[in-house]
């Protein structure tokens, strides 16, 4: 069938919403990868908007001569991937053992798991419990506290209830397969749209999180890279507020400035070559596991 004219306005139109969109979603990007190379004076005195000004790397030299940032860096590599395969395998070892129909009592502990998600003990007794087991001030308070979301639970037993076959679980078993094969070789292989899903969630989650850092971590040398550069986004803004501008406190300044924009991308790297891996799986997965039933 040929477009009709309203078909065509209404597809300018949307093409035309969706570039403005993009526009403001992109200029951020645009903007902050430009600062991260441009002269920290023309981006404090607001001349450059958009394309660098002034080439200057002055913020990466900084980044990689800093032993802390690049211990950070290497932190948080660490702590998302150990927490990010933990949380899979949790999931997944909780997700479907409660899609199985054949599960006397799913009902009753998904019951029991959902209710977590509206009540909780709160900071104060996670902290206490976190310190009672001895996880204060090791990587595993990062790891252990959250080691699965249980929306995503849900989202994951959806997607086992809908998308495989019943009567495959069933010739499996009649093969001979117990459940854990039934899992690992015919479940899991199927599920690879919800398990990019689950990486991507879990993976920017650990990626992106401080607060459990700062409340849990002493040691400077266990910091993720977020603390770190939550420390130099504050320290300058401090700074800035003092007032009194000597030379030395204009040049460091300068240096926190490009500072501020070169880790922010650095920190944002890593996430953004993970997403088109992931891509191809990432709309299926979420369309699958939009049925909450």
């Amino acid at each position: 069938m040929r477009d009709t004219l309203s078909d065509r306005i209404v597809g300018i139109f949307i093409y035309a919403v969706l570039s403005v969109i993009l526009l403001i979603v992109l200029y951020p990007l645009v903007f902050v990868a430009s600062a991260s190379i441009s002269n920290p004076l023309a981006v404090l005195r607001g001349e450059m908007w958009l394309f660098p000004k002034e080439l200057s790397f002055v913020g990466y030299e900084r980044i990689f001569a800093n032993r802390e940032i690049l211990t950070g860096y290497g932190n948080t590599i660490l702590y998302t991937a150990l927490g990010t395969s933990l949380n899979l395998v949790m999931t997944v070892l909780a997700s479907y053992p409660l899609s199985r129909k054949d599960f006397t009592g799913r009902h009753a502990i998904t019951a029991f798991i959902v209710f977590t998600m509206f009540f909780s003990g709160g900071l104060i007794p996670t902290y206490l419990l976190v310190k009672n087991l001895g996880l204060v001030n090791t990587m595993w308070a990062l790891i252990v506290p959250g080691a699965v979301s249980v929306w995503n639970i849900i989202i994951m037993r959806t997607f086992f209830q809908t998308s495989i076959p019943n009567e495959i679980q069933e010739s499996a078993s009649i093969d001979g397969c117990s459940n854990f094969q039934t899992l690992w070789r015919i479940v899991l292989p199927l599920s690879m749209p919800i398990i990019a899903v689950m990486i991507l969630f879990y993976g920017v989650g650990h990626w992106n999180s401080y607060f459990n850092a700062l409340i849990y971590l002493n040691d400077r040398e266990l910091y993720p890279l977020q603390l770190f550069l939550r420390e130099i986004l504050i320290k300058s803004e401090v700074d800035q507020m003092a007032g009194s501008m000597n030379a030395s406190t204009q040049t460091y300044l300068m240096e926190a400035e490009a500072i501020k924009y070169a880790i922010v991308l650095v920190a944002n790297v890593p996430v953004l070559l993970l997403y088109p891996f992931l891509q191809k799986y990432f709309v299926k997965g979420m369309m699958i596991g939009a049925l909450k039933g």
